[in-house]
């Protein structure tokens, strides 16, 4: 960057009295969360009913006048790990992990449906998990956050 620009760019940050500002955040922008999950599927029409009955996750918007669905703030994990990582099944390329509020109710709600949830005994320092699959096998992993 040519530095007479940075340092009129530093005087216009360092005006700003009681307001905390990162000189790059000007220059460029950064990521501010997950914007789409996007894979594939042998019928995503009825994947994507799956996913809204059973887990509340709202079918992709079909125009821009329609809103696409919104998740609450909080903590989310982006990890790429070890191709042989015992994370995933041996042909798994993703697992999808959910925050919930109460993951007791919410997997009693999918046993009820007749979805296959296993939950894992051992409570986490960061919280407790659940494992499940969508009807096309794809890896769904349940987490309600201590």
């Amino acid at each position: 960057m040519n530095p007479k620009v940075y340092r009129k760019l530093s005087l216009l940050a360092s005006s700003f009295h009681n307001e905390i500002i990162n000189l790059n955040d000007l220059i460029m922008g950064n990521i501010t969360g997950i914007g789409g999950i996007f894979f594939r599927a042998r019928n995503p029409k009825e994947l994507s009913k799956w996913y809204e009955d059973n887990l509340g996750v709202a079918i992709p918007p079909k125009t821009y006048d329609h809103k696409p669905w919104h998740q609450e703030a909080g903590p989310t994990i982006f990890a790429p790990m070890n191709a042989d990582s015992p994370h995933f099944k041996a042909d798994a390329q993703l697992s999808i992990n959910f925050r919930v509020n109460d993951l007791h109710s919410f997997c009693k709600s999918l046993e009820d449906a007749g979805i296959k949830v296993t939950v894992d005994p051992q409570e986490y320092p960061n919280g407790r998990f659940a494992s499940l699959e969508d009807p096309e096998g794809n890896q769904i992993q349940l987490w309600e956050p201590v």
